[in-house]
């Protein structure tokens, strides 16, 4: 039996435009991500009364809440058996609650209590794990190649980078027609998501089958024992630590982006533009780094991407309030780095899950994505967890003027915090033993066993 019958096309290249279609999905749950993320906590405080401490308690334990149904919904999914396949129902299921959610989310009535705001969020984020972690699991499925896979992580990542400049234009288009008409910038990124949402699901459900594994392990295993066998794949382990710092250091720039540029460099009319620059760069950087790692191996690439991002972050230790021109040459290499070692990363969280399967006899790519996925948002919440009071310590005040030493601390921690979180990240993922070699024997023993289970059938 060849690869063929562990993955769908995996003999050959998967078509262009079909990929297109399959990552489309992504498009919806980054342009809501962003928003979520940026605009909607000050809308929320600003316009509709909300305290600061009711939305951070909110958005806490929206984030606890993705900490349970993240795994869950992952080793589901791997246990779902219909005629659909595994992961469409759940994709299909979670379209129209995340639909729903998203407008009463980006929709809001006037009055707006922490308790609304806490159940919608709830629905939310149930529904865009539903189609997020099967998607993503799927997404490793539909190749068993080795590179194959960096291919479709690849037209994920351009998908959501797109959305993602998308995004970031239309609040400031909105706010030259009306200016500081919070309720409109809040319905346009809405309109945004739910317009995208449909046609983006009939894409992605239509773009390529979603067959069960040929062989079916002789014992399901009860969850408690799927989740712990995450701490038993240390090759898991090594991806999960190795992600969790880039995202780390990724978000502490994000978080402090703006104090920067406003305070450090007296710039504050520039904050959104250099922003957006870094993230229009962005959109390149998936194909670039497809090409590298195909040449070079996954790995291989990943520790390349950091170290490129550790020499771009210690360079801002060199920009000065007067040195407008180096920041604008060091976000467009931000962005032509964005995102490298995420994609190299997630193309392997694939490959470990083929391993395990060897391993054990058990398909875990939905539990594995899953916890891959946690482990992002985990470290978004620890970098505004660190580097905010990081900032506050070391006496930057963004209310108030600010000393040289304050500022001085800023530009420390805006530098040498990501500069130290992306170098731990490659050294984790360094001289990983997972390369294309060895992830091709893993497939080879994988074909002859469930070659065997199908013939004594």
């Amino acid at each position: 039996m060849t690869d063929q019958t562990l993955g769908h096309h995996t003999a050959s290249r998967l078509p262009a435009l079909k990929l297109a279609s399959f990552a489309s999905i992504g498009f919806p749950l980054a342009t809501a991500g962003l928003p979520l993320a940026v605009y909607l906590p000050p809308i929320y405080a600003e316009h509709y009364g909300l305290s600061l401490t009711a939305i951070g308690l909110i958005f806490l334990f929206g984030r606890l809440w993705d900490a349970v149904s993240d795994p869950l919904i992952g080793a589901l999914s791997d246990r779902t058996r219909s005629p659909f396949g595994r992961r469409k129902p759940w994709i299909a299921a979670g379209g129209p609650i995340f639909a729903l959610a998203a407008g009463l989310l980006f929709f809001p009535p006037m009055a707006v209590t922490p308790l609304y705001l806490g159940a919608v969020l709830f629905v939310f984020y149930l529904g865009w794990t539903m189609i997020q972690i099967p998607f993503m699991a799927w997404s490793g499925e539909i190749s068993g190649q080795y590179h194959e896979r960096t291919r479709v992580a690849t037209y994920t990542q351009v998908a959501g980078s797109t959305a993602l400049v998308i995004a970031l234009v239309l609040p400031t288009i909105l706010d030259q027609v009306r200016p500081n008409d919070a309720a409109l910038k809040l319905a346009g990124m809405g309109a945004l998501v739910i317009a995208s949402l449909l046609p983006a699901l009939l894409l992605c459900l239509k773009s390529f089958p979603d067959n069960l594994p040929v062989r079916r392990a002789h014992r399901t295993p009860g969850l408690g024992e799927t989740l712990s066998a995450v701490a038993r794949e240390p090759l898991l382990l090594r991806v999960l630590g190795s992600d969790f710092a880039v995202t780390l250091a990724q978000s502490i720039r994000g978080a402090l982006f703006v104090f920067f540029v406003s305070h450090y460099m007296g710039l504050p009319q520039w904050a959104s533009g250099l922003f957006l620059v870094q993230f229009v760069f962005g959109v390149f950087a998936g194909p670039l780094w497809m090409k590298i790692g195909q040449r070079f191996g996954k790995h291989q690439t990943a520790v390349a991407g950091e170290l490129v991002q550790v020499a771009i972050n210690l360079a801002l230790l060199l920009v000065t309030p007067d040195a407008l021109a180096l920041l604008i040459g060091l976000s467009i290499a931000q962005g032509l780095a964005q995102g490298s070692a995420n994609l190299m990363l997630r193309s392997i969280v694939a490959d470990v899950a083929d391993k395990n399967r060897l391993d054990t006899g058990v398909d875990r790519t939905g539990l594995f994505f899953s916890v891959f996925s946690l482990a992002g948002k985990a470290a978004t919440a620890a970098a505004i967890g660190i580097a905010l009071p990081l900032v506050s310590w070391l006496g930057f005040d963004p209310r108030g003027v600010n000393s040289p030493d304050a500022l001085e601390g800023l530009l420390l921690v805006f530098a040498l915090g990501p500069a130290l979180a992306h170098a731990l990240s490659a050294a984790l993922i360094h001289g990983f033993p997972l390369d294309e070699t060895r992830h091709g024997e893993i497939r080879r023993q994988l074909a002859e066993r469930d070659a065997v289970a199908v013939a004594a059938q």
